[in-house]
């Protein structure tokens, strides 16, 4: 019974030691790893105004260059707005071409003449005046009469110097109050136009940098509705490289700093640049795979890969430090 339940005892120290072999000598020859994944994030592009999609050139899963044309929703309505705006700020400019000549010739004749005859009402009063005054002293007047005489003396004297500044302006030109008002109406039509043309743009937008179709949501001939997401692009700057770094090793990180990583059909020796490290903590997410026990505390880490990969791939980072 003794050398029964000794080799029980061996038989389960060999286990225990085959066990732990097998548990330990692995992990003395594996290299540590941080686990990520590639993450895209899509533009989606809409048109101000809601219309039929006049043209769709690209397809879902096409790449494009900067500046390649994207699609067009109907242009009638943004297009009468710029015209408009447009024949608008012509106008505007025109009449300040216009207040800086003053009045014309035939115009000035007019004041001219207007200016004489006030003259001579305004002579005729005082004439009046005079002779009414003169009844008065004799008792063959009444006082109402006189009285009316001198408002009409007094009337007939504010009309003539009124005409006279109006002909002394227009001799003078434009005032300075009327030409800055008529720029101030150029300047509104200019940014009236400005609006009307970028709406115009933004109903037929081209891609701002290389980028790949990530999905179509409207078809040449569908209507669209305002502000809906037509179509989404993935640009290549906007793909990245996301994997989370233990606490204990964060001060390895910097922004700009290059990581190496890999992952499964890639080619060997890919970097990327740091962009972002996250100034909060978390735990590491249940999804993240993790081939060995490390902190549970980490932080987000994000970097531009050197080429194009597609999001949701996972990879492995090699840590720095």
């Amino acid at each position: 019974m003794t050398r029964q339940r000794l080799l029980v005892v061996v038989l389960l120290l060999v286990a225990a030691g085959l066990v732990a072999g097998l548990l330990v000598i692995p992990r003395l020859g594996r290299h540590p790893i941080l686990s990520g994944y590639i993450e895209g994030e899509p533009l989606y592009l809409a048109a101000p105004i809601a219309g039929t999609v006049k043209a769709m050139y690209v397809v879902r899963g096409q790449d494009v260059a900067a500046g390649a044309k994207l699609f067009v929703v109907d242009p009638q309505q943004p297009q009468a707005q710029r015209d408009q705006a447009a024949a608008e700020l012509a106008a505007a400019r025109a009449q300040a071409v216009d207040v800086r000549k003053g009045q014309r010739p035939e115009e000035l004749a007019v004041l001219v003449a207007n200016t004489a005859a006030a003259d001579a009402r305004a002579r005729q009063a005082r004439i009046t005046y005079q002779r009414m005054t003169s009844l008065f002293t004799t008792g063959v007047q009444s006082q109402q009469a006189l009285d009316d005489a001198r408002g009409a003396s007094e009337a007939a004297d504010a009309e003539l110097r009124a005409a006279r500044k109006q002909q002394a302006a227009a001799r003078l030109g434009a005032r300075a109050d009327q030409i800055q008002a008529a720029d101030a109406r150029v300047q509104q039509a200019q940014a009236s136009l400005a609006g009307a043309a970028a709406r115009l743009a933004d109903n037929a937008p081209v891609a701002k940098a290389a980028a790949r179709v990530e999905d179509v949501f409207f078809q040449q001939g569908e209507w669209a509705p305002a502000n809906q997401p037509i179509l989404s692009l993935l640009p290549n700057e906007r793909i990245k490289v996301r994997f989370f770094v233990p606490q204990a090793a964060l001060s390895a990180y910097h922004i700009g700093g290059i990581v190496r990583f890999g992952c499964d059909g890639c080619a060997k020796g890919m970097t990327a640049k740091i962009i972002f490290i996250s100034p909060r903590p978390e735990f590491t997410p249940p999804v993240i795979y993790s081939r060995e026990a490390r902190d549970r505390l980490v932080f987000l880490v994000e970097a531009l890969p050197t080429v194009r990969l597609n999001p949701g791939q996972p990879v492995d980072v090699e840590p720095l430090g």
